[in-house]
């Protein structure tokens, strides 16, 4: 098991001004340009370690859940949409789907996705739920989604049931 305080199960670097918070690349301008390079100048890294953490564990993906908060959600869809066999399924809280232009030709497995978003996120756009879900059933994936209303960029007690439920249901069905 990955421990939180594993700083190889961290992005690589401290968002300034944020204690205990990490990014795989730098967030200046949260451009589609600057979200899609950093996502595919970190993906190779993540979908290393996830590989090397299932094989130290023996476990196959049909055990893996990636679930992601932010850009963390964002990594989690572009590495688990990308892997040669389908993980268990994918959570995303507060995030959005990136590179969105080279979906149809790099996917590779269609794991059921949850995604969660507060209809006041001030930080990822609300709007950001919707689009991935389009994008996301176009190329073929099921996709559950959960709206908290009220909530900004963080996660509701709601969000967290919505997403043990998920968890609990696609983890069974393996």
């Amino acid at each position: 098991m990955v421990e939180h305080g594993d700083p190889q199960a961290n992005a690589p670097s401290r968002i300034p001004n944020m204690a205990e918070a990490y990014q795989w690349w730098p967030i200046r301008n949260f451009s589609v340009h600057e979200r899609s390079a950093g996502a595919i100048s970190a993906a190779p890294a993540i979908d290393a370690f996830l590989t090397e953490e299932l094989s130290k564990l023996g476990l196959g993906n049909d055990r893996l859940l990636l679930i992601g908060f932010s850009q963390g959600t964002m990594m989690a869809l572009h590495v688990g949409l990308r892997r040669e066999t389908a993980a268990a399924g994918i959570i995303g809280y507060s995030g959005m789907l990136v590179a969105t232009d080279r979906l149809a030709a790099e996917i590779r497995s269609r794991p059921p996705i949850l995604l969660v978003h507060g209809s006041d996120d001030d930080v990822v756009p609300f709007g950001s739920l919707a689009e991935a879900e389009r994008e996301l059933t176009r190329v073929g994936l099921t996709v559950d989604a959960h709206v908290s209303p009220g909530i900004g960029h963080t996660v509701d007690p709601a969000g967290l049931a919505a997403g043990g439920a998920f968890a609990r249901c696609v983890l069974a069905e393996r």
